[in-house]
This record gives C-alpha cells, sequence and structure tokens, in this order.
C-alpha cells in the first residue's frame, strides 16, 4: 500500500496533506524517514510514526452519525470554543475519528464522522458532488418562482452555484418540516433573538419551509443564497448526506452506521 494511502486511511489527513507530511520529512518508517511519495509500506509489518507519533490502521474502521444540536462548533479540538462536536460522540474510544466536512455552530442536523480517512475524504472531496439535503426556515413568503432561480443557481461572491434542488414546503411537507427542524430552538431550547429587534418567534410566524439539495459545499452557502434572493435564514438543518438520512435519531445522540450504509456511501463515491 502506497504510504500516502496508509496515512489516509488511517485518518491522519487527507491524502494531499500526507503527502506534504511525507515530503516535509515528518513521516518515518521502520525508524528511517521517507520523502518519497512513491513508497510502499506493509500494514501487517512496518512500523510508521507521523511526528515521532505511530499511525495504525484500525482493527476496523468505524463511521457514525450525529444530530448536531444548535451551539457546537465543528472540531474536535478549539481552545476558544464553547463547545465543540468531540464533546458528543465516543473521541476517547475511537482513535483517528474526525468529522466529515462542518455544519455552522447554528445549524443542526446531520454530521458524519468516520475513522476511514480514504472515505471521509472522498465524501467531502467537491468533485463527488455528493447530495447534501438542508431543511430552512426564512424569513418572508418565499414564491416558487424564487426557488426555481434559485435551482437554476444563482451568482454569489465566489461565483456561479451549480444547479440545485429548491423547492417551498407547504401544506403537510411545511409541518413535517417544522417538526424536524425542532421550530428553530437553540441548544437551551429558548427562542433567541434574531435581528435584536425581532423575536425568532415574531419572524417564524411569517417564515417559510424551503427544502436544499445542494451537490457542492460552499462556506455558509444556504444562507448566502437565501440572503441573496432577500430571504434570510432563520434557522438551518441538514437531513441527509447522499443515502444517509438521520431519521428518529434524537438531536444530541449518535450511532454506528449500518453496514448497508456505509456499503450505500463507498457505491455513491465509487
Amino acid at each position: 500500500m502506497r504510504l500516502q494511502k496508509f496515512l489516509a486511511r488511517a485518518g491522519v489527513a487527507s491524502r494531499r496533506a500526507c503527502e506534504t507530511f511525507i515530503v516535509e520529512g515528518r513521516v518515518s518508517v521502520n525508524g528511517s524517514v521517507v520523502t518519497e511519495l512513491g513508497a510502499k509500506v506493509d500494514p501487517s509489518r512496518d512500523v510508521v510514526k507521523v511526528d515521532g507519533k505511530r499511525v495504525e490502521l484500525a482493527a476496523e474502521n468505524v463511521t457514525i452519525m450525529l444530530h448536531k444540536p444548535a451551539g457546537y462548533t465543528t472540531t474536535m479540538s478549539d481552545p476558544h470554543a464553547k463547545r465543540t462536536v468531540a464533546e458528543l460522540v465516543p473521541a476517547d474510544k475511537l482513535a483517528g475519528l474526525f468529522p466529515v466536512g462542518r455544519l455552522d455552530t447554528d445549524t443542526t442536523g446531520l454530521l458524519l464522522f468516520t475513522t476511514d480517512g480514504e472515505l471521509g475524504n472522498a465524501l467531502m472531496h467537491p468533485k463527488r458532488h455528493v447530495v447534501k439535503t438542508y431543511i430552512a426556515l426564512v424569513e418572508g413568503q418565499m414564491e416558487d418562482s424564487v426557488a426555481k432561480r434559485l435551482s437554476r443557481g444563482i451568482e454569489l461572491s465566489d461565483g456561479m452555484t451549480l444547479p440545485a434542488e429548491v423547492r417551498v414546503a407547504r401544506g403537510p411537507e411545511a409541518r413535517m418540516c417544522a417538526a424536524l427542524i425542532g421550530q428553530g430552538k437553540d441548544a437551551s431550547g429558548r427562542a433567541k433573538r434574531h435581528d435584536g429587534k425581532r423575536s425568532r418567534a415574531v419572524l417564524e410566524k411569517g417564515g417559510t419551509y424551503v427544502i436544499v439539495g445542494l451537490r457542492e459545499g460552499r462556506n455558509r452557502q444556504v444562507r448566502r443564497m437565501m440572503e441573496a434572493v432577500g430571504h434570510p435564514v432563520i434557522a438551518l438543518h441538514r437531513e441527509s448526506l447522499g443515502p444517509v438520512t438521520l431519521g428518529d435519531l434524537p438531536r444530541g445522540a449518535w450511532r454506528e452506521l449500518s453496514s448497508e450504509e456505509v456499503d450505500a456511501l463507498r457505491k455513491l463515491i465509487g
């Protein structure tokens, strides 16, 4: 197995970052520093270290889903964050566990974690176009014509967005969205002030539930798209990533993905 592939699969970092570690002389195999990207290792025999710390493949990789509450920063370690998602998952029991992508601190919903660096980094790769489905509660009454405009793609500060799946939820579907998004409450369960003048509860009464399926993952993309068409986001929730859906997993809880779910993710990324 190529050394950079071994390091990525062990959860050290993305394969490209692992290649940088090798070139920088931070990786050793059986006590000797290796700087050649073509080097190969035998995971069952060779001792591989990064910055002097041994790296091993887990006996079996684990992938879990978390129903992320609001108020938690998507990072495994940050001394400046009040609360991190690492507090909600068994990071101490699963070496190399890392989040697949990220959700904003105020965004709730599905967040995957894995010890499989190859799987995690493939899911995050922009060329994969893995569909992520969000429910957005936005200000004002959005017209279907605006949703269609968003579906075709709109110009943001970092360029044109890819075509997306955007539709206004109405009737029973809107009620389902309201239940899934948790009525826009924060981690403490209280309705927060939105803009310092109007309460969030007041904004919700005149708001619209919008279902958004994105094939790209720009920074704060759903929020920026909605802002661009005059419907700022009040609350945002991610319900699914590719074939994996939250289902009835309680907010703040996690569970391991089934072998069928992991196989579906692997099939998705080829």
